[in-house]
């Protein structure tokens, strides 16, 4: 078994993800070219929830000591060595997710305190063993769909991995270690930040600026600052 590597997943056979794949990977590799890559390819299927509730396989497939996981629409922007450093000392290192109510999910409704964590980087080794065995267990008995207003009418998503893994970390009363926001930056819910970004995760193009602040953030010198997304330092 190697000691370090990443894994993705990835289903269906569209252009935006393959070509989403390779960003990140390009970005991985310009960080750490050290670090194996092992990608899970998923047939393609009409249910796009298949591909969601096969995420929870990631600890069982990975053929790494120390993983992490990275959702397709990643991009790398910093070193991870942190990361894997706090999955060493706890299990799992991740990010609280943008919206932090499990509760909004219909099976864990009754739980009002269940933090939701983002499942697009996550950092694990064997100690978090009970939590992936927890969450493929729940996948399919957990009624995870959530109730959205969007334009001002009530939607329904029938289906998101998320809330099973919220419930399967209650469950095993287990305390992962919390990477702040700059590790999993979704810019869609994102709109400020401090510092530099390490994970950029989502599919539209990171906006120069950003860049540009994280090349700041390379010096020794530099100030650690406030800043709104896209919005350049000073």
């Amino acid at each position: 078994m190697a000691e370090r590597g990443v894994v993705y997943t990835i289903w269906g056979n569209d252009n935006k993800y393959e070509r989403a794949l390779e960003r990140s990977r390009r970005s991985l590799a310009a960080f750490h070219p050290e670090l194996p890559v092992e990608v899970f390819r998923i047939s393609s299927t009409s249910d796009p929830s298949w591909g969601l509730a096969e995420k929870s396989h990631m600890f069982a497939k990975s053929p790494f000591r120390e993983t992490l996981y990275l959702d397709i629409d990643t991009v790398v922007l910093g070193k991870l060595d942190f990361g894997f450093e706090k999955a060493r000392n706890f299990g799992l290192a991740c990010c609280i997710n943008e919206c932090p109510w499990a509760w909004r999910y219909t099976g864990l409704r009754d739980n009002r305190g269940a933090i939701e964590y983002n499942t697009g980087v996550l950092f694990f080794t064997d100690r978090a063993r009970p939590i992936f065995e927890t969450w493929e267990q729940l996948i399919p008995k957990l009624d995870s769909s959530i109730t959205l207003v969007r334009d001002g009418k009530l939607v329904k998503m029938p289906f998101n991995d998320q809330g099973a893994f919220a419930a399967a970390i209650e469950e095993c009363r287990f305390n992962p270690f919390v990477l702040p926001l700059n590790w999993n930056f979704r810019p869609q819910h994102h709109h400020s930040f401090f510092g530099p970004i390490v994970v950029w995760h989502e599919y539209a193009e990171i906006p120069s600026p950003i860049l540009e602040l994280n090349r700041y953030y390379e010096r020794k010198d530099a100030v650690i600052q406030f800043h709104f997304a896209g919005s350049n330092r000073g």
